[in-house]
Parts: structure tokens; sequence; C-alpha cells
């Protein structure tokens, strides 16, 4: 048995509150390494904290600069060496299916540390990862560990209802991010995928708190019930809308934006309930797309939906904003304009779509300054390879 497959055997064999304990002394089995410490990425993405302890005793790092940051954000083991101790640090990336988790820092004698050691522990960090996710079924070890500060209920119901922040297949690349982290309570994302078909909403539950929570909660497990059941994009938009209506009575509603890809062809389809936008780069050039406009889920009884149809091309790039976006208001009252959202694609046009909602966002932040955000912010980016 090689020592890759060792690695693997223990983190399989382990305790879902002890992968931690069972990687660090595998790797000081089979790799001699002598320090081994796990970094999760916090909500909102900006720090990476140890998970060796609750988070209030821990010291967090900066998710985007130095050594660490590089390896999270480039997504590629990085090697720091310490000639004068005769040890290497490799910092291996976390991830699960592009979706970013953390990093794990490896520290072993410098001469153990070649191109194919580092393969290797990079592919340890990977199994790793797929173990975190499923043990956080059993333990809340690892949830702990992204938390720079206290969740909100509604923004505990929020997380827990997101497939994750990142996605990768041959085919295609989401990213996605909500803001206020700590605090949202009415916007969510969602995506499924088959061999041929990917599914994608984008949501915006109107209210605040925990209403929002609970109704958005409502439609989007709503959606997921009919896409299981096999129905059409415009019978999901149906029964949700029926759901959300039968227990609100048109009091409450929530936007969406329903599309389902077409993996070999590109052909989708679309519905567009409410405010969440789309815009879309190609050639380099971005654009919004305009779309007929219909009723939010819950608004009226029995609302029939239709769908639309384009097509994405290879290279294409889709960016999806909530209303707490393009509404966000700068110091002066000037509105966060097609003009400004131009100007964020085009200057994150070169970032993977797993750092483009960050950075778009971040640069919101600037624009709206130091006024406290009274909405959800929301930013879903997919890039489009397609199959040859």
């Amino acid at each position: 048995m090689d020592r890759l497959t060792a690695v693997e055997r223990a983190l399989r064999r382990s305790a879902p509150h002890a992968l931690i304990e069972a990687v660090r002394d595998a790797l000081a089995d089979h790799y001699a390494a002598d320090s081994v410490e796990l970094l999760m990425a916090d909500y909102a993405m900006t720090i990476l904290q140890p998970v060796n302890a609750l988070p209030e005793t821990t010291t967090p790092v900066p998710a985007h600069t130095g050594a660490l940051g590089r390896a999270f954000g480039s997504q590629e083991p990085f090697v720091e060496t310490d000639a004068q101790n005769h040890r290497s640090t490799a910092h291996l990336p976390v991830t699960v299916r592009g979706d970013r988790i953390g990093v794990l820092s490896v520290r072993l004698p410098a001469d153990a540390c070649g191109p194919a050691t580092v393969c290797e522990l990079a592919e340890a960090a990977e199994v790793l990862a797929h173990e975190i996710v499923v043990a956080g079924r059993d333990t809340d070890l690892y949830l702990q560990a992204r938390r720079a500060d206290r969740l909100t209920l509604a923004a505990e119901m929020q997380w827990q209802l997101l497939p994750g922040c990142a996605s990768s297949r041959p085919e295609y690349d989401i990213g996605a991010q909500l803001e206020p982290a700590y605090a949202i309570h009415g916007d969510n994302f969602d995506w499924s995928a088959s061999a041929d078909q990917l599914t994608l909403t984008v949501t915006n539950g109107m209210g605040e708190g925990i209403q929002a929570a609970l109704l958005t909660n409502l439609a989007v497990n709503a959606l997921r019930n009919a896409r299981r059941a096999g129905l059409s994009l415009a019978d999901q938009a149906c029964l949700a809308d029926q759901a959300v209506y039968g227990h609100f009575q048109g009091a409450c509603h929530l936007s969406v934006l329903l599309l389902r890809f077409d993996l070999g062809t590109g052909d989708v389809e679309i519905i567009d309930a409410g405010s969440p936008r789309m815009w879309r780069m190609r050639d380099g050039r971005p654009e919004p797309i305009e779309l007929d406009a219909q009723l939010p889920l819950g608004m009226s009884e029995d609302t029939p939906y239709s769908t639309e149809h384009f097509r994405v091309r290879p290279g294409d790039r889709l960016l999806f904003v909530s209303d707490g976006v393009y509404n966000t208001a700068s110091p002066t009252g000037e509105r966060y304009s097609e003009r400004a959202l131009t100007r964020a694609m085009t200057s994150t046009r070169l970032l993977p779509p797993s750092q483009v909602p960050r950075a778009v966002l971040k640069e919101l932040s600037g624009y709206r300054g130091p006024i406290d955000t009274d909405d959800d912010a929301m930013i879903v980016c997919l890039d489009w390879r397609g199959r040859d």
C-alpha cells in the first residue's frame, strides 16, 4: 500500500470530529511532517481560521495575501522553504469540486518536499476536503471554524440552505457570494447538475430577518421538490408559486430567476419572475440581458409561467445580481448604475468565477461608503465552456 493510499484510508476511518488529528498523524508517519495545520475560510471569504479550537481562541490570517492567501486564491500548491532550518512548508488548497474550503499547511524536511511529494500532498488535501463535507452531517466543528462572528438566526438558515459557494465541471464554473455574510436574510442561490443539464436559481425574498428566511426556505425547497420530481421549468415555477401563495396568501412574495442549461448544446430555458438581473460578457463586452418580466412567486393565486430561450457560447460569462447590488446608493444618493456594473464586469474579467463575486462586492462596498447596508447583496458568476 502506497503512502497516499494510507493517508486516504486513515481519513476515511477517522471519527468526523477527529479528521485533523488523523491527517496530522498520517502525514507524520508517511511523509515525515512535523507540523500540519488546517485553516478554513470564513463565511465572508476574507480570512482563514485555524481548526483546532473555537474561533474566538484562534488567530485568523488574511485569505487573499501572503503564502496562505496565494494557495487559497490560485488554487495551486505553494511551497515556502526555510533554508536555515532545512524545512519546507507546502500550502495546499482544500477544495471540493471548485468550492474552496480552506488551506492545509504541511511542514516537512526540505529534501523530502519534491514535486512528486507536493502533488501527493495536494491529493491528500482534496481527500480531506471531501471528508470535511461528509463530516458536516455529524459534527459542528468545521462550521464553527468558519465563523469570524456570530451568525444571525436568519443567516444560519440561509447558509444551511446553500449548495456551496462555487462549483466546477468541464462545461462550466460557478462562483457566488452573499453579503452581509453574517446577517443575510432573503437572498439565495441554488444549483443542481445531471449528466446533461444544469439548473440554476437566483432568488430574492421580500422582508427582513426570520420572515424573509422562512419565505426563501419554503420557495427553494418547493423548487427542489418540483425539480426532483422531473417537472418542466414552468411547472417548477408554478408549484413553488402555489406553495408560497398557499402559505402567505399573497402577503409575501419571492423574486426568482430560474434557468436550465443543456450541457451539450448551450441552449438555455429561463423564467424571469422578479428582480434578480442577468448580465452577459461576450467577446469582452458586458451587456444586460433583457427578459419578459413575470410575476414573483406567491404574489397571486395560480400564476401561469412560460419559458424564454437563448443560447450561451463557449467563453461567455453570465453575472446575476440582486436588487441589493443595483439599488445600492452612494453617499450622494446616486444608484449603483449599469455603468458601474459594466465597469465591475470589465475590471474582473480575468478573475475566475470563484473570485468575481467577492471582487464586485468589495467594489460595491467602496461605492456605498461608510453607510450601513439595509438590504442583502448577492452576486453569482458563471463561466461557460460547453462541450466539444
